[in-house]
């Protein structure tokens, strides 16, 4: 089965596939979205090309990383987008998805709470090749995907 993990930024929209038979990541690649975009026009680029996403590579389940609830500054367009990828998650032929959070993923992939942090960091490995390479944005949305197995 092929998952997609997502990890949104007010500028960027960073997506992980995952094929959970093979246990290997397939691709990780980013959305970007044009600066000149005003808002109404970035989210429907981001929900056209996550639609077009989910279907080039067949995606059965999905996980978004979204903001956590006791954020000290919350991101307006962040949140924004991602309240896109959760409706392009509705409109789409998706089996099913999840919206989480730290402790939600946390518990999705089976490892304690505190050791989220470390992984995003590239601190710890979870055993994907060039983890200590990427970026967070790209460990989250990995994370995501390989939690949305079980969505």
């Amino acid at each position: 089965m092929i998952t997609i993990g997502i990890r949104a930024t007010p500028k960027v929209v960073t997506f992980a596939i995952y094929d959970t038979k093979a246990e290997t990541i397939v691709n990780v690649e980013k959305i970007k979205i044009p600066a000149a975009f005003e808002t109404p026009a970035a989210l429907k680029y981001v929900r056209s090309n996550l639609l077009d996403v989910l279907r080039e590579y067949e995606v059965a389940r999905a996980g978004v990383r979204v903001t956590e609830s006791i954020a000290n500054h919350p991101n307006i367009e962040r949140i924004q987008i991602e309240g896109v990828i959760q409706e392009a998650f509705a409109s789409s032929e998706l089996q099913s998805y999840y919206v989480g959070q730290i402790a939600s993923i946390s518990k999705r992939l089976g490892v304690d709470r505190k050791k989220f942090k470390p992984l995003v960091d590239g601190i710890d490995d979870p055993g994907v090749e060039n983890w200590r390479k990427m970026g967070k944005e790209e460990r989250e949305a990995i994370l995501c995907a390989m939690g949305a197995k079980d969505a």
